[in-house]
């Protein structure tokens, strides 16, 4: 399969397979990688589709960078690689995985993708977020006066809680269907039925995979996925 590596502004990116019209724009999740998209483009090109993937702020290539990976900067970065796909591929789709979801839903609310896919997203940020004070025994009060509080997980900000609450995710008008795992703890079941069935997606439950699904049957049921909604 053809390679390109590229820069958009200052994002390394790859773009996969021979020229089509049609691509897949590939965000991909936390502790992730442009080069994790090989999979999900290897079975995209033989439905006749490229692949554009690239790295998050404080990923890939960018891991040593100052610009963090928070909403401010996933909305700007994605509306540059958003920019760029439009203005060269007349048909362009839409992929992303966990945390790459939930900057896709902020970033591309009014963005005329044919086709989305959601693997594991992030789809209440703000549930997520009062699960992380629940798991490290953390106060909104607490975050309030000391604004950043490091977790194991990852860093609990009062600027990004307090944009998260106040967008909460109402709009998306674009097809879209959902791999869920039933043992994610990152979102529930709940939350995930509840955004799918306000915006018409459709939904697939793996009831033995959790959120990575990184397990030795989950790579079966994500490639089957994949293969049946690309």
């Amino acid at each position: 399969m053809r390679i390109q590596n590229i820069k958009i502004g200052n994002i390394p990116s790859i773009i996969w397979g021979d020229r089509s019209d049609k691509v897949y724009v590939h965000v991909h999740g936390k502790m992730s990688c442009k080069e994790h998209a090989r999979d999900f483009a290897e079975i995209a090109v033989k439905k006749g589709y490229q692949t554009l993937s690239f790295d998050l702020p404080e990923h890939g290539e960018r891991k040593d960078s100052s610009y963090r990976c928070d909403i401010w900067n996933g909305i700007n970065d994605l509306n540059l690689i958003g920019d760029y796909a439009f203005s060269n591929w007349d048909h362009v789709s839409l992929f992303g995985c966990s945390l790459g979801a939930y900057f896709s839903l902020n970033a591309y609310t009014n963005s005329n993708f044919v086709n989305c896919l959601f693997q594991s997203p992030i789809l209440n940020m703000e549930y997520l977020i009062k699960q992380m004070f629940n798991w490290f025994d953390v106060t909104e009060e607490q975050l309030c006066i000391q604004k950043e509080i490091a977790t194991s997980v990852d860093l609990l900000r009062w600027d990004y809680y307090k944009f998260v609450k106040e967008h909460p995710v109402k709009k998306w008008n674009i097809p879209t269907s959902i791999l869920y795992g039933r043992k994610d703890s990152m979102q529930s079941l709940e939350v995930v039925k509840d955004f799918a069935k306000s915006h018409d997606c459709k939904l697939e439950i793996s009831q033995n995979s959790d959120h990575p699904f990184m397990q030795k049957e989950d790579v079966k049921i994500v490639h089957a996925w994949l293969k049946e909604n690309i």
